[in-house]
């Protein structure tokens, strides 16, 4: 009996921006040892959010605030911005599905960089929009080659990600301000900051909700650790937010979800025990990189790029840390594939990922 898809449906691939490391497990029919591939957080939640989070589960029966009012009011007196500047929504992966919803009709170019985070892209095609895609400059997005693609094509949507997503590196606040004052009227710009507690204090440039072409993204998935409750929020010129609040599903993010974040944004004393461990765990890989003489890259996040020199050797230690019981993940386009992205984990998790790293290394075939 056929089916009433859509003709773009219908000619959509059966595909998912990710396969998570879950799928992997029932595929192999074991657990992963150490989970470093996901850029997930390796040192939980805060107490204060486990602690709210326990009390909200007593009225799950209820549905969340479908305004996120008292996380939006906590988020906007922290950025120092007024409340209707703040959407609160299902993860940043939900909130870049929206902007797309939001400015790309059928067939239209929207600029993105070749290799960066795959659900943006997963959107434009589900919206049946037209990617257009520059290549990465000296391992990091290339805000002119952006702007430049922008102006040829006149897509109304960019993504920019500040540190970025698979590299770990980032431009200083003044490159992100040239971007965002050089975008033109009629087009919004992304500037995803998922990693932001993570970067240096100059890669953020003074938050302007007065300017319509540019849309903030932050989230709890990293550095609060709630990558799996889903909570994110975006940050813009008031009609950007309204625009974004007059299609989103009002009751995406749950009431626990919300308690755990606004207890999060509390607790600073977690958030900074977070940076440094994650800190540390940089140093740690940069230093198994350097006693194998192998370049990584400086790293704004909580992973760091390792350079293996060839995409051959990159997939072969992938494969073969996966036989480890190692998930891991390498950034899917050329130039970038010849790393591997290595995620900060535990101390547990960098002393078996680095056993095995080392005991790999001699077997690869060369450069």
């Amino acid at each position: 009996m056929p089916i009433p898809f859509t003709p773009l449906v219908a000619r959509l691939p059966a595909a998912i921006p990710f396969v998570g490391p879950e799928t992997l497990e029932r595929q192999r029919g074991r657990v992963f040892r150490a989970r470093i591939g996901a850029n997930e957080s390796a040192f939980g939640i805060s107490p204060r959010a486990l602690e709210a989070m326990r009390t909200a589960l007593a009225e799950l029966s209820w549905y969340g605030d479908p305004e996120n009012h008292d996380l939006r009011t906590a988020l906007a007196g922290r950025l120092g911005i007024g409340i209707d500047s703040v959407c609160v929504d299902a993860g940043i992966d939900s909130l870049l599905g929206l902007c797309v919803r939001m400015t790309v009709e059928p067939g239209m170019a929207v600029v993105t960089s070749h290799g960066a985070y795959p659900t943006f892209n997963y959107h434009v095609a589900g919206f049946d929009g037209a990617l257009q895609a520059v290549p990465y400059r000296d391992d990091r997005e290339d805000p002119q080659a952006l702007l430049e693609r922008q102006r040829e094509t006149g897509a109304p949507l960019v993504y920019f990600a500040n540190p970025d997503n698979p590299m770990g590196t980032w431009h200083d606040a003044d490159t992100v301000r040239g971007l965002i004052d050089a975008v033109p009227d009629g087009c919004l710009l992304i500037l995803d900051e998922a990693y932001h507690e993570f970067a240096p204090a100059d890669a953020l440039p003074p938050i302007d909700t007065t300017n319509p072409r540019v849309v903030r993204m932050r989230t709890f998935s990293k550095a609060y650790g709630m990558a799996g409750a889903r909570v994110a929020y975006a940050i813009g010129h008031p009609e950007v937010i309204t625009g974004l609040n007059k299609i989103r599903n009002q009751f995406a993010v749950n009431r626990v979800a919300q308690a755990g974040a606004l207890a999060s944004l509390h607790d600073d004393s977690f958030l900074a025990q977070v940076r440094e461990a994650v800190r540390e765990g940089r140093d740690r890989i940069h230093a198994l990189a350097r006693r194998h003489d192998l370049p990584s890259l400086p790293s704004a996040t909580n992973f760091v790029a390792v350079d293996l020199g060839s995409t051959q050797r990159a997939q072969a230690m992938l494969q073969a840390l996966a036989q480890a019981d190692i998930f891991i993940r390498m950034p899917g386009v050329a130039p970038l594939n010849r790393c591997l992205r290595v995620g900060v984990g535990t101390p547990r998790e960098h002393a078996i990922f680095e056993s095995a790293f080392e005991r790999i290394l001699p077997t690869l075939p060369s450069r």
